[in-house]
């Protein structure tokens, strides 16, 4: 058997093989406690999208770049038409034969927008294809004087927006109601022309004075005119 010293030199070595276990202190074991508990996510927020801003980035692309989750507004199904948009202000420019057309997206997806152009009754003018950021453009080419009726469309896949009483003859009923697709667009003539037509009127005037002048005094030289016999003078009066 060990003797008694070397069992207990075998103890120390045991002993001091074995790693020492700190105490924790009290504020390391907040810490740990603070670290386990879940923290709420921030609040979602509505993203920086306006259906009536002029090139307006999708909704679905300011969610994917944005560094804060946010919300976007309902839309409908693809799978759906989509609603007809509202048709905004419009800025008619009647020395340059023009006009700006304004308008909002609705609540469904869009590809494309255009423009239908009513002059009177019959087929509308087309304009071209607009893409889904764009929410203004411009109309050229109109006449001074006339009256239109323009209307936007929208398009998806699924189909294109309605029109308020759409038919061969183009929509009825467009003053009403409001925030419709389609409202009335009357062009006033052009300055210069008013100018034109104020001269024209005067010169007219003077013709017709001076042809009524004419006419008076052939007139009288035709049938004659009766003249003032002139009086005999008077005598002197003779003094006495």
């Amino acid at each position: 058997m060990l003797g008694f010293p070397c069992l207990l030199w075998l103890l120390a070595v045991t002993f001091s093989l074995v790693p020492r276990v700190h105490p924790l202190a009290t504020e390391d074991f907040e810490e740990e406690k603070e670290d386990e508990t879940p923290r709420s996510p921030l609040p979602a927020v509505l993203c920086d999208y306006d259906r009536c801003r002029h090139l307006q980035v999708p909704c679905r692309e300011l969610q994917r770049t944005s560094p804060r989750a946010c919300l976007c507004p309902g839309f409908s199904s693809p799978l759906q038409p989509p609603s007809p948009p509202r048709l905004g202000e419009v800025h008619v420019v009647a020395e340059e034969g023009s006009a700006i057309v304004h308008w909002c997206a609705p609540s469904s997806p869009v590809h494309q927008y255009w423009l239908l152009l009513w002059e009177g009754s019959g087929a509308p003018q087309k304009g071209p294809p607009l893409n889904s950021t764009i929410r203004q453009t411009e109309l050229k080419g109109l006449k001074p004087g006339v009256a239109y009726v323009v209307c936007v469309v929208a398009a998806n896949a699924a189909g294109e927006s309605s029109l308020p009483g759409a038919g061969g003859e183009g929509p009825e009923g467009t003053s009403g109601p409001a925030f419709g697709p389609c409202s009335r667009l009357a062009v006033p003539p052009r300055p210069l022309s008013l100018v034109h037509a104020a001269v024209g009127v005067g010169l007219a005037l003077a013709l017709l004075s001076c042809g009524a002048l004419v006419w008076h005094f052939c007139l009288r030289q035709r049938c004659g005119c009766p003249r003032r016999r002139a009086r005999p003078a008077a005598r002197p009066v003779e003094r006495l």
